[in-house]
């Protein structure tokens, strides 16, 4: 019979609520976890927040069907790969699961040899996988038992990727590692229990601290009340429009990194990119950033013209960061992640300072419809 284990499903639960609750692990539906047993495979559904997840968020697939996939040839073009791919990933669903959607990780979830598999993307693994030395450190660092994963986009080219780095591991040391770092993405730690799996990220986690060279300084600090006002009498109709919408919802961040970032072009431009797919899905791929009001109307035609949406954060000189959503819960993500974001800046400087994603990669992000229906799950649409 194909099914999983109760008590493996509450324990997949409890490991997913566990690191989903911890903001330094994930924010808003990203990362995602899975147990395996010989025939099914119970991965998370795609946008479901891994803090609150619950037996009906995974999807159970049928292994045989996924292992199938790979004697696939898919299409060259990547739209038309994609969904390719996705089509026969909802045809691996087991009966029963037909109105979920499951992770677009799920390849690379099936195919690590472990029950249960954990991807997260942690700003302080992340100050490692978004920093220019990053590879080098990782070599230095993790080289005799993870992976190193360069950037290739998510899905079934990450998971073609993950296969060939798991078999040219094994050929040369002769097990299968357990850990993948991935290049503007994060991490994918496996075991066999869950005790292996935190064991494995408290032990990463002891090393990349210890090569901190500072925190960003995050504390809400006093601004111009004055200032803010006349900031805000132009902002918001401004944000009304490009977000076509009457309810524009804002979340403040004064921190002192925070108007650091904000006084000038130069410091502005350690968050002047995407780092990572969660930054683009729930912050958008930059912030912007102003001296005053006036410039506000360019800098939103600017963006809006590159992007074809509107920015969700803007940074103030002298007054900080302003993020931006149509509800409550999209500010707050766009809030987090940008905090993030931040901290990852000011961590990457012990890995050589900030890497960003290429601009094909940001646009593979932006136009995929993976992502745009992650997006939507995970804000409650």
């Amino acid at each position: 019979m194909k099914s999983i284990e109760p008590q493996a499903m509450e324990a997949l639960i409890s490991l997913s609520n566990l690191y989903g609750s911890q903001t330094d692990y994930v924010i808003a539906g990203g990362g995602n976890t899975s147990f395996k047993n010989d025939r099914v495979l119970a991965v998370k559904g795609s946008g479901q927040a891994l803090a609150t997840i619950r037996s009906e968020g995974f999807v159970k697939m049928d292994r045989a069907a996924l292992a199938a996939l790979w004697l696939k040839d898919f299409s060259g073009t990547p739209d038309q790969r994609e969904k390719q791919v996705l089509e026969c990933l909802l045809s691996a669903r087991l009966s029963g699961e037909e109105n979920k959607r499951p992770s677009v990780e799920t390849l690379l979830h099936d195919l690590l040899p472990f029950a249960y598999v954990v991807h997260t993307h942690p700003t302080l693994v992340n100050a490692l996988t978004c920093g220019r030395e990053g590879r080098a450190a990782f070599d230095r660092l993790f080289a005799g038992e993870a992976v190193w994963i360069p950037w290739v986009d998510p899905g079934y080219v990450l998971a073609k990727a993950v296969k060939e780095a798991l078999e040219a591991f094994q050929s040369v040391h002769g097990f299968v590692p357990s850990i993948i770092f991935m290049q503007n993405h994060g991490i994918v730690v496996a075991g066999e229990t869950p005790s292996a799996i935190d064991a494995a990220y408290h032990r990463i986690f002891l090393v990349l601290s210890t090569l901190l060279k500072g925190k960003a300084d995050l504390e809400p600090r006093p601004v111009d009340a004055a200032g803010e006002a006349r900031f805000l009498e132009v902002l918001v109709p401004l944000a009304q429009q490009a977000l076509g919408t009457e309810s524009v919802f804002s979340v403040r961040a004064t921190g002192t990194a925070i108007l650091d970032l904000a006084s000038g072009d130069g410091a502005f431009a350690a968050v002047g990119s995407a780092f990572t797919p969660d930054h683009i899905v729930y912050m958008g791929v930059s912030p912007i950033r102003v001296d005053d009001e006036r410039g506000l109307p360019q800098a939103f035609d600017g963006f809006s013209a590159r992007y074809g949406r509107a920015p969700r954060v803007v940074l103030a000189k002298g007054l900080g960061a302003f993020c931006l959503g149509t509800s409550e819960k999209a500010a707050d993500q766009a809030y987090r992640l940008f905090l993030d974001a931040v901290k990852i800046a000011v961590a990457s400087t012990a890995f050589g300072g900030p890497l960003f994603m290429t601009g094909a990669a940001i646009d593979f992000i932006r136009n995929w419809e993976v992502e745009a229906f992650r997006s939507k799950v995970s804000a409650g649409k």
